[in-house]
């Protein structure tokens, strides 16, 4: 696989939540941090995404925003 984002995560899928529209799929990584990803519910069909399998979180943004209390 080839892809320009710098930012790709690689782990193992934990728990995926289907909705009526989305689905909401829990990444694992290998140092214990966990990323949650919406997407539609046709794509993780196609994706074939299920608890145990492995997958990436690819992020690309343009912005990332800080905040502080």
């Amino acid at each position: 696989m080839k892809i320009s984002a710098r930012n790709v995560l690689k782990g193992k899928v934990v728990k995926v939540t289907e909705g009526a529209i989305n689905t909401e799929v829990l990444l694992k990584l290998s140092g214990g941090a966990q990323v949650v990803s919406i997407i539609s519910k046709e794509s993780a069909k196609k994706l074939g995404l299920k608890a145990g399998k492995k997958a990436y979180a690819i992020i690309k943004a343009s912005n990332v925003m800080m905040a502080v209390d």
